[in-house]
């Protein structure tokens, strides 16, 4: 028998003015009792004390208990509870050393949230309702649920825009392994085209961000001209903008999910490229282009719907030089600029250069699926270093 896979099934809805005031509420006193708990834990720390989970509970009941933050009996308990076990999981990356030491939420945070689990709602009939609510959510329902699934989190959040949105955690029967396929293929990530398979084939690049860049600037000289401060009319200029910003993202992420899945479905093994997009923003003229491609963001894509589906995502070394590799007869150029777009080989193979990279990515991948390396195997790809093979997880039976 096989695990279902989770997933977070997000809607929009819109609350009542008494729904929006209790969820506002909400998300004050979560930021509060994990700024509590942090600055409790970041004390305990200086004296080379470790405070665990349970302290931090024990603390937000004493916390209630006092007249200053008596407040927090007026929210449901069951996020507060939550956001200390989310400041848990902060502390574990931080000593595990996968993530930086986790930062006080600042009150002037565009986007709010609040996760209820199993006691904390009640999903009734195609019904969402929240504690402390009397009514049900009036969600869109955008796409169904599985049938028969039954959520186990509920998280509500609020963008910089005003919207409002939920997030269902499911569990999905019909995400199951596909049938092997006998294709593989190799991306080339770029700014010229978004993507550039090793068939050939070119996708282009939208670049969202460019479309709307006059409405975005003439928004964002108006937001700098209102006067500073909690005025109904810079905060409405303050929406304006980030409209603009939630507009693009939108369509960003759905062409993305589109092409990963796509990808995905056709081929049983995907290359990519391990690109250092960190080190690639310090480009400060190509740094807006590459951060409108989101190559981090399908990177992610890839990797959970690999593992939904039991394909397999290899990542090649980024030092591998698959621009000035010939894919024909594998002479290694010493130099290829970025003006040069086409090449030829001294073998008289002439080279479309993204489409030369996409497909010596392809063969430096499958040479290390074949050889069934590790993460760091031993054969080193010609004048780089050596390929990565992304592990990707299968569902325990």
């Amino acid at each position: 028998m096989t695990t279902h896979v989770k997933r977070a099934f997000k809607y929009r809805f819109y609350p009542t003015d008494a729904q929006a005031a209790e969820l506002s509420r909400t998300f004050g006193c979560v930021r509060k009792v994990y700024n509590l708990a942090l600055a409790a834990r970041t004390e305990a720390w200086t004296r080379q004390e470790r405070v665990n989970y349970n302290q931090t509970s024990a603390l937000l009941t004493a916390w209630k208990k006092t007249e200053e933050f008596a407040y927090l009996n007026d929210v449901s308990s069951v996020p507060l509870q939550q956001t200390l076990r989310h400041l848990q999981v902060a502390f574990t990356n931080f000593f595990g050393k996968r993530a930086k030491y986790p930062r006080f939420k600042s009150r002037k945070k565009s986007h709010r949230s609040a996760e209820y689990t199993t006691s904390g709602f009640r999903f009734r009939e195609g019904g969402l309702t929240l504690a402390k609510m009397t009514e049900p959510l009036a969600i869109v329902w955008s796409r169904p649920l599985p049938e028969g699934a039954s959520p186990s989190t509920v998280t509500v959040s609020q963008d910089a825009a005003g919207r409002w949105f939920v997030s269902l955690l499911v569990e999905d029967p019909t995400v199951t392994s596909l049938p092997v396929a006998d294709m593989a293929v190799g991306v080339d990530v770029g700014l010229n085209h978004l993507l550039t398979l090793s068939t050939g084939e070119k996708i282009a690049n939208p670049r969202h961000e460019r479309r709307d860049r006059v409405r975005l600037a003439l928004a964002q000289r108006r937001l700098a001209k209102k006067a500073k401060g909690d005025g109904a009319n810079r905060a409405k200029a303050r929406r304006k903008v980030a409209g603009i910003h939630a507009k693009i993202t939108d369509r960003r992420r759905d062409i993305l999910h589109k092409l990963s899945t796509r990808l995905v479905r056709e081929n049983q093994v995907v290359v990519i490229e391990d690109l250092a997009v960190r080190n690639l923003l310090k480009n400060h003229a190509l740094a807006r282009a590459i951060s409108d491609a989101a190559w981090t963001q399908f990177r992610t894509m890839l990797e959970y719907k690999a593992a939904w589906y039991e394909r397999e995502l290899i990542a090649v070394d980024r030092f591998f030089p698959s621009s000035r590799l010939c894919s024909t007869c594998g002479a290694l150029r010493d130099k290829m600029p970025l003006n040069v777009r086409t090449w030829t080989c001294n073998c008289g193979a002439t080279h479309d250069r993204d489409v030369n990279a996409a497909k010596n990515l392809l063969a430096a991948g499958l040479a290390v699926s074949v050889c069934g390396a590790g993460v760091r195997p031993q054969r080193s790809t010609p004048g780089g270093r050596s390929a990565v093979k992304q592990k990707t997880p299968r569902r325990k039976p």
